[in-house]
């Protein structure tokens, strides 16, 4: 008889034990360290998510109430208020060289409108203190509705970067433009006309 080499020695295959090694647990500090690590990571992230978000350029307005300073006759601003109206939101700061440039501007579009009812111009003083900021509105003879943005929950509902920034809202609560930095009257006064023909 040939050997074919198909034999198997004695304790041949059925004698070899496959070596496993048991499954490893984690310490309970690994454990401690990965769900920290977890959890940093998820902090991490939403902290690049909301960096990254910029302002609302469409959609619904975010809603917010203003306290109007007193010196430009008091009371309370509700932007869900006044829908049926232009509304031009402007964010501003007594310290900011570009919003003493368009300061003149803004009261130029305010006088322009003003009459017709359905415009409204709105000043939101941004991290300023009001001795300053009613000293700037009396030097820009300023007369529409300004008033501070305490604990910057407008700005950072509008999601900011820096002033001036200019929002017009739409007669049906939407945002119609944004505008980054200063505006001109002309330029202003085109986006509103728009705006209403809407």
């Amino acid at each position: 008889m040939t050997d074919t080499g198909t034999d198997v020695e004695a304790g041949g295959a059925q004698g070899v034990e496959t070596a496993q090694a048991a499954p490893r647990r984690l310490s309970p500090l690994a454990i401690v360290i990965v769900v920290i690590v977890l959890i940093l990571l998820g902090v991490l992230g939403l902290q690049l998510i909301e960096a990254n978000r910029s302002q609302p350029t469409g959609g619904p307005a975010p809603d917010f109430t203003l306290q109007i300073f007193d010196a430009l006759g008091g009371g309370t601003f509700t932007l869900s208020e006044n829908r049926g109206k232009v509304i031009v939101i402007n964010f501003w700061a007594s310290w900011c060289a570009p919003c003493r440039d368009e300061a003149p501007a803004l009261q130029q579009v305010w006088e322009a409108y003003r009459a017709r009812g359905d415009v409204v111009l709105l000043g939101v003083d941004y991290v300023d203190n009001t001795q300053d900021a009613l000293a700037y509105i009396a030097e820009f003879g300023i007369t529409y509705p300004n008033g501070p943005d305490l604990g910057t929950r407008i700005s950072d509902a509008y999601r900011i970067q820096g002033v001036p920034e200019t929002f017009v809202i739409g007669k049906d609560g939407n945002v119609f433009q944004f505008i980054y930095a200063g505006v001109t009257a002309r330029d202003l006064a085109a986006i509103i006309d728009r705006a209403l023909a809407q």
